[in-house]
């Protein structure tokens, strides 16, 4: 993957208590010709303003991560599209390990862990990456990267409001084989398994891919994950 650009693409919705410190630490991570690309879905917060500092485009979209994250690949030059979360952190590391990709690889991931200290969300961690390698499936918090060719052939992510790093994640692993899984691991935040509770999470997150697997719509999941009726 020498010599090829990559653009990285951040999803965000009110994450001003995040943003400048990740797009700070993707500033220093990008090679030239890189370039950073945030997609705001529609913030309350100076999520916008943050992001005009510090990235090399801002776009505007309707609220969505899916449809956020094809609006900012459409708007993408890079060679390489890397989906990040607002609230990963990283270093020139992996940036470095894209480069050392194959010339004949398509997407991957990285490997994740969390951020909190408890011994638990290490085991977390460790249990997410296993299940990615056994199952050639790939989540957003583990920055999926795949081609731009790739990514416009395939029309990008689907347009669901869950499940939508599973459902692309599916195809590409059909359609263009298994992921290539990267390290180091990329640090992702923990709060979703803090604020919710950390057993309560996983056995949530488990059983609505359990139910994703078994053909339950996306937006029933949706309305479940976030507590909606």
């Amino acid at each position: 993957m020498s010599e090829t650009t990559v653009s990285v693409i951040v999803p965000v919705y009110n994450e001003a208590g995040n943003l400048d410190a990740t797009l700070t630490m993707l500033r220093h991570a990008l090679q030239a010709g890189d370039e950073l690309v945030v997609v705001d879905g529609g913030s309350t917060d100076n999520s916008v303003e943050i992001a005009r500092e510090l990235a090399d485009r801002v776009v505007l979209s309707a609220p969505g991560r899916a449809r956020q994250m094809n609006a900012g690949a459409r708007q993408a030059r890079g060679d390489w599209l890397w989906f990040v979360h607002a609230d990963s952190q990283l270093d020139g590391t992996h940036r470095q390990q894209l480069m050392r990709l194959p010339a004949d690889a398509r997407w991957g991931r990285f490997d994740v862990r969390l951020s909190g200290r408890r011994f638990l969300f290490r085991v977390i961690g460790a249990m997410i990456n296993v299940r990615s390698r056994f199952s050639g499936i790939a989540t957003g918090d583990q920055g999926i990267f795949v081609r731009r060719d790739i990514f416009t052939a395939l029309e990008g992510y689907p347009d669901q409001p869950l499940m939508e790093d599973i459902a692309l994640s599916r195809r590409l692993k059909q359609e263009q084989g298994r992921p290539h899984c990267l390290r180091p691991v990329l640090t992702t935040s923990s709060r979703r398994w803090e604020s919710r509770g950390a057993w309560p999470t996983i056995w949530l997150m488990w059983s609505l891919r359990y139910r994703y697997w078994r053909g339950a719509q996306p937006e029933q999941l949706y309305r479940d994950y976030y507590g909606e009726h």
